[in-house]
């Protein structure tokens, strides 16, 4: 019997794409194909998705987002996360939110198609090159807070247009600055957030 696989991509070049190659594979029927976080849902809920191929950066939920939902609503369906974004901090984060599995989009046909089946069985599947950055890496060393402040200062915006967008004071957010650059090991905001952008801890 062939196992429903939900395909969730902002990008519906790379959606089709991924769909008609898996399609090739005899065990592999492609049941959905959707292009927003909030819709994964209620398709794998209508079509009895068993895996869900889940983008990271979608519109709506992320794909993060996504597999926390699914594990708390549809636990036996399994996500494996297939995406452009390599970074460690990403794959921690998937992980502990229930993504059986993290793949990047340049893994060959073949490979994926393994990985599918992998996670369909109840195994992990984990990028290998990935993985071992991720044990390098170290853990996200950034309150929840500090994150968001950080988010905010990668477009380099002035004090107290951050201060605005976030609802702190300027020094509040000064203060969140300091300590976010001292953990990240940074000189100054922008390449504290680009750091931590790049780690995935944003």
């Amino acid at each position: 019997m062939s196992i429903r696989v939900l395909l969730a991509d902002d990008q519906a070049l790379v959606r089709g794409a991924l769909a008609a190659l898996l399609r090739l594979e005899d065990d592999l029927d492609v049941v959905a194909e959707v292009g927003t976080g909030d819709a994964v849902l209620a398709a794998a809920r209508e079509h009895e998705a068993q895996v869900c191929l889940l983008d990271i950066e979608m519109p709506g939920k992320d794909g993060i987002a996504v597999a926390a939902q699914l594990r708390a609503e549809l636990p036996e369906v399994r996500s494996l996360m297939v995406t452009t974004f390599g970074r460690p901090g990403y794959l921690r984060r998937a992980l502990e939110a229930g993504a059986a599995g993290f793949v990047v989009k340049d893994t060959p046909a073949t490979e994926l198609a393994d990985a599918i089946r992998a996670v369909h069985a109840g195994r992990r599947v984990v990028d290998p090159t990935l993985a071992t950055e991720s044990l390098t890496g170290g853990p996200n060393p950034l309150t929840e807070r500090e994150a968001q402040v950080l988010r905010a200062c990668l477009d380099g915006e002035p004090i107290a247009t951050i201060a605005g967008r976030v609802h702190l004071s300027q020094g509040t957010v000064r203060n969140y600055i300091s300590s976010a650059i001292g953990k990240v090991g940074a000189s100054n905001r922008v390449e504290a957030a680009r750091t931590a952008d790049r780690y995935g801890w944003l």
